[in-house]
C-alpha cells in the first residue's frame, strides 16, 4: 500500500514538473515564453525496453483513437502544440516522413498538448500533416510515459517498436535525418 502511494506521488510530481516545464535537460528558448528540449536522444537496447503505455482519447475531430489501433507497427509519437516554435520547425520533416514511411509499416501519432483542436487542425493543414493526433490537453497521455521515458520538453518524440516497446525518445526539435535514423535503428534492432 505504501509503495503504491509513493508511486502515485512520484507520478504526480513528474506530471507537475512536465507541465510547468521547469526540469533539467531543457532550455529556455526565449520564444513564445516556453521551454523546449535540448535535442537529447535516448535509444534503448532491445533487451532493456519497457512496454509502451496505451495512449487513447479523442482525436482532433472528437473521434476516439488509441495507440492499440496500430499494433504490430513502428509507432512514432510526437508531443506538440501549434504555438510551439520548434514544433513548427520540425513539422515539415514529420509530415514528409509520415507519408514516405507509411508503406514500411510505420505509423505516426500526435499528442496535442496545451492547445485547442481548432488551432491544431489549422496547423496540420498548413504543414500537410495527415496523421492523427490525440487531444491531450489534460496531459494524461504524456504522463503515462513517466515509468518508461518521461517527457520533459515540448516537442518530444518517442519511437515505439513493432513489439510495443519504447525504443527511443528525442527531447526537442527533430530533423528528418534523426527521425529516419531512429526508425531504421528501431527496425534493425527488432527483427
Amino acid at each position: 500500500m505504501r509503495s503504491t502511494r509513493f508511486a502515485r506521488l512520484v507520478v504526480v510530481v513528474l506530471v507537475a514538473l512536465v507541465l510547468s516545464a521547469c526540469v533539467g535537460g531543457v532550455q529556455d528558448t526565449g520564444e513564445d515564453g516556453f521551454i523546449n528540449g535540448n535535442g537529447e536522444i535516448t535509444f534503448v537496447d532491445p533487451g532493456k525496453r519497457k512496454t509502451a503505455p496505451e495512449l487513447s482519447g479523442a482525436d482532433l475531430d472528437g473521434n476516439q483513437i488509441s495507440s492499440a489501433d496500430f499494433q504490430g507497427k513502428i509507432l512514432v509519437v510526437n508531443l506538440w502544440g501549434s504555438w510551439c516554435a520548434p514544433c513548427r520547425k520540425e513539422a515539415p520533416a514529420l509530415a514528409k516522413a509520415s507519408r514516405e514511411l507509411a508503406d514500411q509499416n510505420v505509423q505516426f501519432l500526435g499528442l496535442l498538448t496545451k492547445d485547442d483542436p481548432a488551432s491544431a487542425k489549422a496547423f496540420n493543414e498548413s504543414f500537410g500533416i495527415s496523421y492523427p493526433s490525440i487531444d491531450d490537453s489534460s496531459g494524461r497521455n504524456q504522463a503515462v510515459f513517466a515509468d518508461v521515458l518521461p517527457s520533459m520538453a515540448i516537442p518530444t518524440t518517442w519511437v515505439i517498436d513493432k513489439n510495443g516497446k519504447v525504443a527511443a525518445r528525442v527531447m526537442g526539435e527533430l530533423t528528418d535525418a534523426t527521425l529516419r535514423g531512429l526508425v531504421d535503428q528501431t527496425k534493425k534492432s527488432t527483427q
